[in-house]
């Protein structure tokens, strides 16, 4: 609060600094966000594509050596595509509740036929 002996130029120029660092704090915290959410994007990425990579190339390791042709690589494929599902769904109800004790309760909502 600007004092009552300051000018008015001067509670006006305080009042600028303080918004000014508000904004520059409520950006800063923004972007965090934005900057995790994004890492969390590409690790599902990640977690998916790579799960079917190492599935195709341990299926080719299969028929490379016991010379099954493609029934090796398909299964690999197969298992790798839902092994990776399986590990990003995880993580993914892993960071919503993570997400979700973070933010708090969420508000109640009305139901419409309490409205009698």
């Amino acid at each position: 609060m600007p004092r009552t002996d300051d000018k008015p130029e001067e509670a006006l120029k305080s009042l600028d600094e303080r918004l000014g660092a508000v904004e520059a704090a409520r950006t800063r915290s923004q972007g965090g966000d934005a900057q995790r959410a994004m890492a969390q994007g590409y690790r599902f990425l990640g977690e998916v594509v790579g799960g079917v990579l190492a599935g195709a190339g341990f299926g080719w390791l299969v028929d490379r050596f016991t010379g099954t042709a493609p029934l090796g690589l398909i299964g690999g494929l197969l298992i790798g595509t839902g092994f990776s599902i399986y590990v990003a769904v995880r993580s993914a109800v892993r960071i919503t509740k993570t997400e979700t004790e973070r933010s708090g309760p969420s508000p109640s909502v009305r139901d419409d036929e309490d409205e009698d």
